[in-house]
């Protein structure tokens, strides 16, 4: 998969992915507000074995996010089964040197619309830290209404926190 943006490309990734993943994403301020799934430190061993079990799934749901030929953040969604199939939850990262871009906001734009049109969806919702607000600041421009604050739902680095419920509900876009 391949999506040319205005200022990024949202692409598969490769296996020469493995050194720019390891460099950007060995960071405490974007392990800070994504789930625990992603180590920290990061390190080259757990940047392939995230590209070699990726490279496997079926449908591919998990991109990067790349500037020129040099991938410097992921996004990726999580289908559900069952009663929840027309909905998935969203995230991304965005290597620390590209933020204040709007790199996340193109890529989180093209990616929904993906999601939706790929996978019959009428629903994709966040769930950012409650202490993340640029990110919820990038869901609001990619069009994503704030739905509801969830108390205490998450435990990050020992910290019992909130965490904000984001939704894209394609009715209300035109992509139903």
């Amino acid at each position: 998969m391949q999506l040319e943006l205005k200022t990024c490309v949202v692409r598969s990734w490769k296996a020469s992915d493995v050194e720019p993943l390891a460099r950007y994403a060995d960071n405490r301020k974007i392990w800070i507000n994504l789930r625990d799934a992603f180590p920290h430190p990061y390190t080259k061993r757990d940047a392939r074995e995230f590209i070699r079990s990726v490279r496997r799934r079926t449908p591919e749901t998990l991109f990067a996010i790349a500037i020129g030929e040099e991938a410097v953040g992921g996004i990726g969604f999580v289908l559900h089964p069952d009663v929840e199939r027309v909905s998935a939850e969203i995230g991304y990262w965005l290597a620390e040197p590209f933020w204040g871009r709007g790199i996340a906001t193109d890529a989180l734009t093209a990616v929904t619309k993906y999601a939706i049109e790929t996978h019959k969806l009428t629903r994709v919702y966040a769930v950012p830290f409650a202490w993340n607000a640029p990110s919820c600041r990038v869901l609001e421009k990619a069009g994503y209404v704030l739905e509801a604050r969830l108390r205490n739902s998450a435990i990050k680095d020992g910290k019992l926190i909130d965490q904000m419920q984001y939704a894209f509900i394609a009715a209300e876009h035109g992509t139903a």
